[in-house]
This record gives C-alpha cells, structure tokens and sequence, in this order.
C-alpha cells in the first residue's frame, strides 16, 4: 500500500523563508499569520492529511462512488467519517472571510492545506475544492442576502458546493448552452436542462448541495453574452433557513471514469427546479470565471500534488528494490546487488521530480499569495501588478503544472518496473488519478490559447512585461551572489528564448492566426520552464543566505542549492528547442487535406 508524509520542512521554507509571509503583517489578514501560527496550520494540516486522508485514497479507489435506484449517491467507506474530521477541524475555514465564519488568514495557507489533501487523496480534496470555488463565486457576485443564505454553511462545511457548465454538447465553447432559466412571480427562476461531468454533483458528506448553474433566461442572446448564473439548492431552504423540500434536481448517472473513482462525477438533470440568480442577468459568465479561475489554480496544485505523492513511493521503492551494480563499482559489496537508487537513470527521473515538485510548489504558494494581494496590497499600483502576474500565471500553473505533473507519476511509475503496472503498488492510480487535471476545467490546449491568444496582449503586453522586469531583477540581483551567479546566467539565457519567442509571436501571429495556435502550447511550456527558473533562483538565494548562519539542519539548504543547480542544467534547456519549435510556424502542421488523416484499407 502506498504511503504519503506532508512536506511539511520544505512548505515551511517556502512560506517562512522564500515569501517571508510575515513580512506583510501590515495588511488586513495577515496580522495573525505569525511564523509560529504558520507552522502550526502547516504541521497539524499535513498530519491530519497523511493520517486521515491518505489511507482512504487507494480502498476509496477500489471501491468507487454508488448511485442507488432513488437518485441518491454514497461516497466510498470512510469518507463520510474523514469529512466530518475535516470540518471539525475547520481546514476549510482558514483563508474565508470572518464575516461569514471563516478565519480571515491569508489564501497561501489555504492553498497549503489545499495541496497537502489533493496529495494524500484527490479524489476526497475535490469535495471541499468545489466548495470553495462556490463560495467564492458566491462571495465576489452574489447579493448580500444570498451571502448571509448561504455562505456561512458553505464556509463551515455544513453544506457544499458545485460549478455546473458543461452540457453534453458543449464543453469550452458556453455561449451554446441550453439550459434555461424562467422567470417566476416570486423572483426565482425555475432551471431545466442537463449538466455533465459535474464532480461532487451528489453525496453523502452533507445536508445540502449548493449547486452554480449556467442557464440563458428568455431573450437571452444566443452566445456567451447571454448567459446568467443562479444558486440552485439540492434541497430549497425552509423559514428557518435549514434544508426544506427536495428540489428539482437530480443525479441521472455517475460517469464510469479512468480514475478520482472516490469522487461522483455527475450527469445533473434539472427539471424546474427552484434557482436564484446571482449577480446581473447576462454577466453570469464573469461571476464563474472567479470560480473556474480559482479552480483552475487549484488544479494546477493537484498537478505537482500526484507526481509529490507517486516521488516519495518511488523514492522509498528504489531505495529498498535491488537490482545489478553501481556503474562505478558495488556500492554494497556484501549484498548480491546494489538498490536501484545507484542507478544514473533512476536517479534522473527522481531528480526531475524533485525539482519540479519543488519548484512548482514555490510557484503556486507564490501564486496564492498575489490572490491575496490584488485585495489587500496597501497601494493600487502593487493591488494591479499582483492582478496582473497571477491572471498571466493562471493559465501557465494550470496547463504547464499538470502536463509535467502527469509526465513525473508516469515516470514514477517507471521507477517501479513491472510492480509498477500492478494495482497492489498504487503507482498505476496516480498516473490515472492525474490525468484529469489536463483536462477538467478548461483543457491544456484551451489554457495555452487562453495565454498566447489573450493575456500576452492584454492591455498592451502589461502583464508579460511586467513578468519580465520581475525575472530581470531577481536575475541581476543573484548575479551579485558568487553562490547564484552562474544559476542567474543560465536562467537570463533561457528568459532570452521566451522573449524572442514572443517577439515572433508579434511579428507573425496577426498576419496568420494559425501561427498562434501551432505555437501556443510550445509557448507555455517555455513559460513554465522559465517560471520555475525564477522560483528556483530565489530558493537558491534564500538558501544561501541561510547557509552563512550555519543552521542547525544545513543539509536541507546544501540539498536545495543542489537541486537548484540541476534545475538550471537539465530543465532550461529545453526552452531553446521549444521555441524553434514554435518559431517553425503553422505552415505543415495545418498543410494537409483532412482526408490526407484517413487510413487507408
């Protein structure tokens, strides 16, 4: 059975020491994240998870979600238990508003509880992810009485929460939705249509379900201007504001799925059933992409969340598995062969994991924490520039994170041999469980698009300007260091290839659109591999730095500096091919006819 421990230690040195989150103390919630406070969230979250959590991933797996003859879904053994747990606990209450019930504590801790459950068992952390997604949906556009309805169950865990976009013929493209929404006399609207592929759309965990409907009211235009969005309660609420009457909507199936068994991926049919719009009619799109962008971040953790937990099994595997000798002799001579951890090729794929586990959870905690100051930044010029770096950086953590993230569990699973390709081991459900996320909540190719196609030029290139003076600036202060220097010069070279990459883009992308789109995932993986360089020169400086106070645990920063160092050779590399890849264009790529793609008998 597959084991998980929190990585508490280097959450800790990324949080503490890397962001130095105390530093901000001056800023509304941030005031109670004192180091101390820090690491208790850090600590007792990652136990709580790799305790509770993590021995229910594998069986919740195996035994998967039920739909009874009524409707009615169960969740696997165990899981009803462990969320009970988790509310008790209040892990889901930490970065939500006080005035809802929430702790009001910065997001970046909430994003480490966030990945420590996503690790331990994603298929769980999907029922609290949806609902804080929900709610925050529900925060940014809903009335204040439909706030004070329904938040503060939300925020408790008492009930939950969905998004419901995709119908069975539309997927990215929303304007062709067909679920409608009539107006009632009493203000309601009355929902009908079908929604597939909703996660979390049914179960056990709590006494209501707070679902987010995309629906077009009468008149509506037939595009994605024309769409609104309501609350639609599994159970309408009574005059005392607890669940009433059952409402018009239910699960028709649950989809049979290649992995995250544990969750209930619903087809949802409503048939009149009692819904409240949120916000204004026909902007319903806007107030969902706040949840669909905070999902899209959080599915970016789930990435480097499956390659953390199939790295540390392949890492514990290849330590005890024996198999030939080190190419530089026996390392264990009185043993009849040396552990599979000597070998320069195990040690490759467990080295890029580290690294890029490492490196992505810097980037995501960072991440977090720009959430946090588009809100709460003392100033409007540093409130934009936060706005600005994470609405570039969405699409990059979402699409380049789970597509590397996918690449390390197959690899981890690699690590394993043929033990690998058998369920006993568990390799094989992080490599199922993590396929979701290239695709669940706008596909790799949408986020690639949604980069090249409108961030880059937004606003007059704000943002990627912006994104390069931040990495010029960290590049030329490393410069200064003996100990980063030479990791600051790899990196500047690396940056040069993403800049000259998006110089062509601009010279060529408005003559031939197709130029973009041939381009556009090269492009983001440039981007990501550029990104993490930056985050891995500033662990590289904090580690430094720490190093010349002798710590106590020295090892722990000699190993980053180490691991920092193979980053920038083995990884930055590979942003010089990427971009004559893209600057190839979209000439033969799209130069075929379509019958040119049929076999021939």
């Amino acid at each position: 059975m597959p084991t998980y421990t929190a990585p508490t230690r280097d959450m800790r040195f990324v949080v503490n020491e890397m962001l130095d989150l105390a530093s901000y103390g001056n800023l509304p919630g941030f005031e109670n994240a004192t180091p101390d406070m820090i690491d208790t969230i850090i600590n007792e979250s990652g136990k709580f998870c790799a305790e509770v959590l993590a021995p229910l991933n594998q069986s919740g797996d195996e035994e998967g979600c039920t739909r009874h003859e009524d409707g009615s879904v169960t969740t696997p053994k165990g899981f009803k238990e462990a969320y009970a747990s988790y509310v008790e606990s209040g892990w889901g209450t930490i970065a939500k508003p006080e005035e809802f019930g929430g702790q009001g504590m910065p997001h970046v801790l909430g994003f480490a509880v966030e990945e420590f459950m996503g690790t331990a068992n994603q298929a769980f952390g999907m029922y609290p992810g949806l609902t804080n997604g929900a709610s925050s949906a529900i925060e940014v556009a809903a009335s204040q009485e439909l706030k004070e309805t329904y938040l503060p169950k939300m925020i408790s865990g008492e009930w939950s929460g969905t998004m419901n976009l995709t119908e069975p013929h539309c997927g990215t493209d929303l304007g062709m939705i067909r679920t409608k929404a009539e107006p009632q006399a009493d203000g309601s609207y009355a929902i009908t249509g079908t929604k597939i592929f909703i996660s979390a759309g049914e179960h056990d965990l709590t006494t209501n379900i707070i679902h987010l409907v995309l629906a077009k009211t009468p008149g509506a235009p037939d595009s994605s201007k024309g769409i609104s969005l309501f609350i639609v309660p599994k159970f309408t609420l009574d005059e005392n504001g607890e669940p009433g009457e059952r409402n018009a909507v239910s699960c028709g199936s649950i989809e049979k799925k290649m992995g995250i068994h544990g969750n209930a991926t619903c087809v949802l049919n409503y048939d009149g059933a009692t819904g409240y719009m949120v916000g204004e009619e026909n902007k319903g799109l806007a107030a969902m992409f706040v949840m669909m962008n905070a999902a899209r971040l959080g599915v970016g953790m789930q990435g480097y969340a499956q390659a953390e937990v199939s790295y540390q099994n392949a890492v514990t595997y290849a330590l005890d598995r024996r198999q030939g000798r080190a190419l530089t002799g026996p390392s264990e001579p009185d043993k009849q062969a040396d552990p599979i951890f000597v070998h320069p090729d195990v040690r490759r794929m467990l080295m890029d994991a580290k690294v890029f586990n490492e490196g992505m959870r810097a980037l995501c905690m960072w991440g977090a924490l720009q959430v946090d100051l588009t809100h709460k930044a003392q100033t409007e010029e540093e409130r934009q520039l936060a706005d600005d770096l994470i609405g570039l950086m969405t699409p990059v953590i979402k699409g380049y994170g789970t597509d590397k993230g996918y690449d390390i569990a197959n690899n981890m699973q690699q690590v394993y041999g043929g033990h690998g390709y058998v369920k006993e081991w568990g390799m094989e459900q992080f490599v199922r469980d993590s396929r979701i996320a290239m695709i669940y909540e706008g596909t790799n190719g949408v986020q690639a698009m949604d980069l090249c196609g409108r961030k880059l030029a937004s606003k007059g290139g704000r943002a990627i300007q912006a994104f390069f003076a931040m990495i010029d600036e960290e590049i030329a202060s490393a410069k200064l260091n003996t100990a980063t220097a030479e990791m600051a010069e790899k990196l500047e070279k690396a940056l040069g290839e993403q800049k000259a990459a998006t110089m062509w883009f601009m010279n060529n992308a408005m003559a031939n659109p197709n130029h973009l789109g041939a381009g556009a995932h090269h492009y983001m993986h440039i981007m990501g591999i550029v990104t993490l360089g930056l985050f891995w020169l500033k662990m590289a400086k904090t580690a430094s730095a720490a190093l010349e106070g002798a710590p106590v645990d020295a090892a722990f920063y000699e190993a980053k500096m180490t691991a920092a160092s193979y980053y920038m050779e083995r990884f930055l590399p590979d942003a010089g091919a990427l971009r004559r890849k893209l600057e190839a264009g979209s000439e033969h790529m799209m130069a075929l006819p379509e019958e040119a793609f049929a076999t021939a008998a």
